[in-house]
């Protein structure tokens, strides 16, 4: 795991810029560090590395081909390279190799198959760019679902690329100038998502594409993809799994156990971070099982129980007996890690789960360099609330829904959480959940709803009707032309999940994950992300993912051979911190500067009159405005860092 970035075009740059743009990355790969310069062509690469396969300086990047054709800046695992290999040798295209490391598998892949073809070939998760000194072209490249981020853009006649923005800020014909669209997506969906960035001019590189650019033409880039999620999605709904459940879950642990074992490939330290839910419960077990000692877990704890789920998660580590770590934080510690988010994240991102996705990780890497995390399962089985409670919505009569609405609006969100608390002492077995109140009124949102889709949008909103009078004008819709493309998915579900698994996953979890275990040198692996367990569990039917109104039940019965039920089943949780409880306490002080009008007018992407609004509602307790409040606070303390 690695973090690399570079330039093609001939200007006021050189291999000091390069080292410049290497060192802001060197939390991504604290191990060495190098770069590569063609002074004729412009071209230029920087990378920092994190050692995992061959730890010698075979490994050493940016890496020429034995040919001497192509030379690459790779960041990521190509978890099936040594089969590649072998490939490659029974085709007799293989001198000696130097080394065992993917990336040198890469390069000669490319020699021989083209770059598409071994992307194509390749299982892993990665981004790289790749010089072709025949062709003089420049290409990107991205894995399939976005596990690796990659930016790109033209800057003043010069194409600049990085693992993060820091790195391409570092070269001197960087503009920083903020795109008014990515604020307006960053208010709404609480990240910014592909293709945006929160600079003009600078885009994400979409999961599965490549994009290349030629030596001295400045045109416009357009991504290829090599594989696409959707495509995927259309054909497993059209060519549907036959077989029995029992077939299904015999095939689902064969492919799913094969991508662990695959994603254990390493020349280090390597664990898992456990949550005592269904996904990480998962790959735990299925890593415990193919190993000969007790595998190491991570959780960490909380005091307060509706954020805690290190009870649960020991109990999981007892039964599968693994080399179980647990780390209570208290609030002092978790919130010392806001100031650092502005760095860690390099664009505003305001899913606050990014603080304690960081210190897990901060606490894996005292133990391992590698940690495999059980992310994607959501998306893929059905896991999100929302899948479930859309059919059931829409099934209501709109008189009724009016009616129900009506009746939530009778009692605050405070009150309707007084009248929960209440309950649960008069029935000590209900399900312990926080922030009723806030959920009923979400409820409530979504009662006047006419189909799945606008029952979605208003879900994964944040500042939706009224974005508009929150930043000014703005001229697009960061989702529209997605949505457009899950318009022939039989079932809202279906299209749900879709939409998610392009979006939210890599804009939000992936990007969350990614920052917070780089923040720490620590490289995190997602075997549900494997692309044929990707296409696997899109050939299920819907029954087989939702069943009785709970999602992941293929997942459930697997895990059930493994780890009792009783102890992964409870509801959904999420992985979060009392931002709301905070903002009125501790980070009152921090929030008020950040909120006051002056600092929300200074740069003029803010209206403050509705953000003031929901501020004062949300200190007097009438309102739990948290999410609303945590995206303008993470842009505007983004802002302030930039200076």
């Amino acid at each position: 795991m690695c973090g690399f970035a570079g330039f093609l075009g001939v200007g006021k740059c050189n291999e000091n810029t390069l080292h410049r743009m290497a060192a802001t990355l060197h939390h991504r790969g604290p191990d060495d560090h190098g770069v590569w310069y063609c002074q004729s062509s412009g071209m230029g690469f920087a990378h920092s590395r994190l050692s995992i396969l061959d730890l010698s300086h075979a490994g050493y990047q940016p890496m020429v081909s034995s040919s001497g054709r192509y030379v690459i800046a790779f960041n990521g695992e190509i978890y099936n390279h040594l089969a590649l290999r072998v490939e490659l040798e029974q085709g007799g295209h293989v001198p000696n190799w130097r080394g065992h490391s993917d990336t040198e598998t890469l390069l000669m892949g490319f020699d021989v198959w083209g770059i598409e073809g071994t992307v194509q070939k390749s299982v892993g998760m990665f981004a790289f760019g790749v010089w072709d000194k025949d062709a003089r072209t420049l290409t990107l490249g991205r894995d399939r679902l976005g596990e690796k981020p990659l930016y790109y853009g033209w800057q003043d006649g010069i194409f600049l690329f990085g693992s993060e923005l820091k790195a391409l800020k570092a070269h001197p014909a960087f503009k920083a100038e903020i795109d008014r669209n990515a604020l307006a997506a960053l208010m709404r969906y609480s990240y910014i998502p592909e293709p945006l960035s929160i600079y003009h001019d600078i885009h994400k590189l979409l999961p599965s594409a490549l994009l290349t650019v030629t030596a001295g033409e400045h045109s416009e880039c357009k991504p290829s993809l090599y594989w696409s999620l959707l495509d995927v999605a259309s054909k497993g709904l059209q060519r549907p799994f036959l077989g029995s459940d029992s077939e299904a879950i015999e095939c689902l642990e064969a492919r799913l156990s094969d991508a662990v074992s695959l994603q254990q490939i390493a020349d280090v330290p390597l664990g898992v971070v456990l949550s005592g839910g269904i996904d990480s419960s998962m790959i735990v077990a299925l890593m415990q099982a193919q190993a000969s000692r007790p595998i190491q877990t991570f959780t960490i704890g909380f005091s307060d129980y509706q954020y805690n789920e290190a009870v649960h998660a020991s109990a999981v580590a007892r039964h599968l007996g693994t080399d179980h770590t647990e780390l209570y934080v208290s609030p002092e510690e978790a919130r010392a890690v806001i100031p650092r988010l502005p760095v860690l994240y390099d664009e505003p991102f305001a899913d606050s789960s990014q603080i304690p996705t960081f210190l897990v990780s901060q606490m894996a890497r005292r133990s391992v360099t590698v940690s495999l995390s059980g992310d994607g399962g959501d998306e893929l089985f059905g896991g999100y609330n929302r899948y479930t409670w859309t059919r059931k919505i829409l099934n209501v009569p709109v008189p009724l829904r009016q009616m129900l609405k009506v009746g939530i609006a009778v009692l605050s969100p405070s009150q309707w959480d007084r009248l929960y608390v209440a309950l649960q002492t008069v029935y000590p077995g209900a399900p312990k959940m926080h922030l009723v109140g806030d959920k009923a009124y979400k409820l409530a949102s979504v009662l006047s709803a006419v189909s799945g889709e606008e029952i979605y949008q208003h879900l994964v909103s944040i500042w939706s009707d009224s974005i508009g009078p929150v930043v000014g004008e703005y001229d697009g819709k960061a989702l529209s032309h997605i949505c457009e493309e899950l318009l022939y998915f039989d079932a809202p579900e279906h299209r749900m999940m879709a939409l998610d698994a392009v979006t939210y996953l890599p804009g939000d979890i992936l990007c969350k994950v990614d920052r917070a275990s780089m923040g720490a040198s620590l490289e995190t692996r997602v075997p549900f992300l494997d692309h044929r367990v990707v296409e696997f569990a899109w050939s299920l039917p819907l029954h087989m993912k939702i069943r009785n109104g709970k999602g992941k039940w293929i997942l459930r019965q697997l895990l059930n051979k493994y780890v009792p039920n009783e102890l992964t089943e409870r509801p959904k949780m999420g992985f979060s911190v009392p931002i709301g409880t905070w903002l009125r306490g501790p980070l009152r002080e921090w929030a008020e500067d950040l909120l006051d009008d002056s600092a929300l007018q200074k740069k003029g992407f803010f209206n403050p009159v509705p953000i003031r609004k929901k501020w004062a509602e949300h200190l007097s307790g009438h309102r739990n405005w948290q999410y609303h409040l945590w995206n303008v606070l993470m842009f505007q303390a983004w802002l302030m860092e930039q200076g």
